[in-house]
């Protein structure tokens, strides 16, 4: 008996019943994206494993536990991206783009790799969406990249989501909330679990974003970052909230907002669907303006969002919105006779060259066989070629939603068949 091989634990095949849903979601977030005047980036896949190190954190969760590391043949350290941020920036520096004219607006899409539980919306290969605006500290940019993110939800007829948006600060004003936090969080060493406990010696912000029940709960009565907040600080995050009122673009400030990757400043966001249960998060982001700088590159503001294509995919089908239809035929061609079926072969070809979708099955001959295949096929049109046809210069057209029938000049087929198209598009 031949081996049975399964697919890795934490993947999943996207079928053809369910591919046009994905390119519907791509499509869509591409054509905003242009809207705003963004441009497509492709980075690898794969990374030298330093570049997430040292842009994410060596110390998070993404580095320590979750990140897919390997050697090459010659004994290179490199790891699956985890995110897309890092290999954008990565790209913008080694590509010199702050020198290239409109290099500063990016989007990507892609597959991410973590090592992590799989469960409902979370899987070990992911499918991501994200933007990276470089160059401008005016929090009208950050209001921008979040309403762009806002509305590519709405454009796809979600409702049941909430955008929250808060201010984790600069470098200078974090201080002092990372010593207020230890402070309060030491009285609960006990309590704490253990990646916690070990959160606040290095990073005691992500204390806050623990999914642990109790450390959830010690966290609700932390002090606010709000009230640590600079002047700075405090007059870029009123204008971010002036600019999406003005944008007519609906939030909540969450002070508890902090996002699990060390790069960020300032502004911090998520977009979250309360109907997904835990992992109800459909896309976040948030200022990073050191971290191009961090990377080896000139000092450049930044910022940016990414989602989960899988989550988003989950809450469409949540809210039974529409993915415009799976892909199908415009005609399906059937012929009756060899003479039919050898003049139909190029035919056919002509067609799908003129730009028309046609199905073709040269297994089935009878009429009914085609009719039914027709039929299964939802094809908007068959094409009917006979011998008998053939020889007097005609094909039937059949409109397979109404049933009527008509009669068409074989040498005038291209031509009508491209307008039928025009005009039922």
């Amino acid at each position: 008996m031949s081996e049975k091989y399964n697919i890795p634990r934490g993947t999943f095949d996207i079928l053809p019943e369910n591919s046009y849903k994905w390119q519907y979601v791509f499509r869509i977030f591409r054509e905003l994206a242009a809207a705003y005047n963004y441009r497509e980036i492709i980075t690898p896949i794969f990374e030298n494993s330093n570049l997430f190190e040292r842009a994410v954190g060596d110390s998070t969760d993404i580095v320590e536990k979750e990140m897919y590391k390997f050697q090459d043949k010659k004994g290179r350290e490199l790891a699956l991206r985890p995110e897309g941020t890092a290999p954008v920036v990565r790209s913008y520096i080694n590509n010199n783009l702050q020198n290239r004219e409109n290099s500063s607006k990016l989007y990507y899409l892609g597959p991410m790799f973590r090592y992590d539980k799989p469960q409902k919306g979370r899987f070990r290969q992911f499918y991501q969406y994200g933007v990276e605006n470089f160059g401008s500290k005016d929090p009208f940019i950050d209001a921008e990249v979040i309403a762009l993110g806002y509305n590519f939800l709405k454009k796809l007829g979600l409702q049941n989501f909430v955008l929250e948006i808060n201010s984790i600060g600069c470098s200078e004003c974090s201080k002092d909330y990372d010593a207020a936090l230890v402070e309060y969080f030491t009285k609960y060493t006990g309590d704490l679990c253990n990646d916690c406990k070990n959160r606040l010696k290095t990073k005691p912000k992500r204390i806050l974003d623990c999914k642990i029940k109790r450390c959830k709960e010690i966290a609700e009565n932390a002090p606010s970052q709000l009230d640590y907040l600079d002047e700075s600080c405090r007059t870029d995050f009123e204008q971010v909230q002036d600019y999406l009122v003005k944008m007519n673009i609906p939030f909540l400030v969450n002070p508890k907002i902090v996002r699990g990757l060390d790069y960020y400043t300032k502004t911090a966001f998520e977009y979250l669907n309360n109907n997904l249960g835990a992992q109800n998060a459909l896309g976040g982001g948030g200022r990073y303006d050191n971290l191009v700088e961090q990377m080896g590159g000139n000092p450049t503001p930044g910022i940016g969002f990414a989602g989960g294509f899988e989550r988003l995919i989950l809450s469409m089908e949540t809210e039974g919105l529409d993915f415009g239809g799976s892909v199908k035929p415009f005609i399906y061609f059937i012929t009756l006779g060899e003479k039919a079926e050898l003049y139909a072969i190029s035919l056919l070809e002509d067609l799908r060259n003129s730009g028309l979708s046609l199905e073709f099955d040269a297994d089935k001959k009878s009429l009914k066989a085609q009719m039914k295949a027709a039929d299964r096929s939802k094809a908007e049109f068959a094409l009917i070629l006979g011998d008998d046809e053939l020889e007097n210069n005609e094909i039937t057209l059949k409109n397979m939603t109404t049933g009527k029938q008509q009669k068409i000049a074989l040498d005038t087929t291209k031509e009508y068949l491209l307008n039928l198209k025009k005009k039922s598009s």
